[in-house]
C-alpha cells in the first residue's frame, strides 16, 4: 500500500470538497509515527466471518447515507461475504462534467468502501478499507451506528488512533440521473 504525505491533488476549482476529503487529511497525520509502529499495533483484528453474520449482524449500518459535508450519498450493503459502500449520489453543477477518479473512472457508482466485516470483539463495529479516488490510495476504515439514522466513519492509517471520524446521516431522498444529487439533500 502506498502512502502519500505531501503531494495531494488540490480540489478542482469551483467544486466542493469531495465526500472522501477526510481521507486526504489522514495522510497528513504524523507520518513519522507510522514508521515507528510495530508489535501489537500491527495485529490483525478478529472478524465474525460467517456469511450469516454479514447478512444479519447490525443492519443499522446498511442503507443510504449522506456524507458529513452533504456532497455525496453512499449505499452500504452486503457484497459477497462482506459489506461494501458505493458512491451513488454526487454534488456537481449542471454544467460540470461527472467527477472522475484518478484512474479516469466515473465516480458515479464507484465502490469506495470495501471488504467491511464485523469485529468480533466490538459488536456493531465493522472494519474494512476506504478508497481515496483522487489519489488512488486505500486506507483502513471502520463504520458503526451509535444511534438510529447516524453512521460514523473513521478512516485511518495502520491503527484507528491515527485517523479522523466523520458523521453521516441516513438519506431518504431521491437521486437524479448520472448520480446527480438534488440541490438541497
Amino acid at each position: 500500500m502506498k502512502y502519500v504525505t505531501a503531494d495531494l491533488p488540490p480540489e478542482a476549482p469551483g467544486r466542493p470538497s469531495s465526500a472522501i476529503a477526510v481521507v486526504k487529511a489522514f495522510v497528513r497525520l504524523f507520518p513519522a509515527a507510522f514508521m515507528a509502529l510495530s508489535g501489537p499495533a500491527m495485529m490483525v483484528p478478529a472478524y465474525a466471518t460467517e456469511p450469516a453474520a454479514i447478512a444479519g449482524q447490525n443492519a443499522a449500518v446498511m442503507g443510504m447515507w449522506l456524507s458529513e459535508k452533504h456532497d455525496g450519498i453512499f449505499r452500504i450493503a452486503p457484497c459477497g461475504d462482506s459489506v461494501c459502500g458505493t458512491l451513488i449520489g454526487l454534488s456537481y453543477g449542471p454544467d460540470e462534467p461527472m467527477p472522475r477518479a484518478k484512474d479516469g473512472r466515473s465516480e458515479c457508482n464507484l465502490v469506495m468502501l470495501t471488504d467491511f466485516r464485523p469485529l468480533k470483539d466490538d459488536p456493531g463495529r465493522w472494519e474494512g478499507k476506504i478508497l481515496d479516488p483522487d489519489a488512488g490510495n486505500l486506507y483502513h476504515a471502520q463504520i458503526w451506528s451509535p444511534k438510529p439514522d447516524t453512521l460514523k466513519l473513521r478512516g485511518y492509517i495502520l491503527v484507528p488512533v491515527f485517523g479522523e471520524t466523520q458523521t453521516w446521516s441516513r438519506y431518504h431522498g431521491t437521486i437524479g440521473p448520472e448520480c446527480r444529487m438534488p440541490a438541497n439533500p
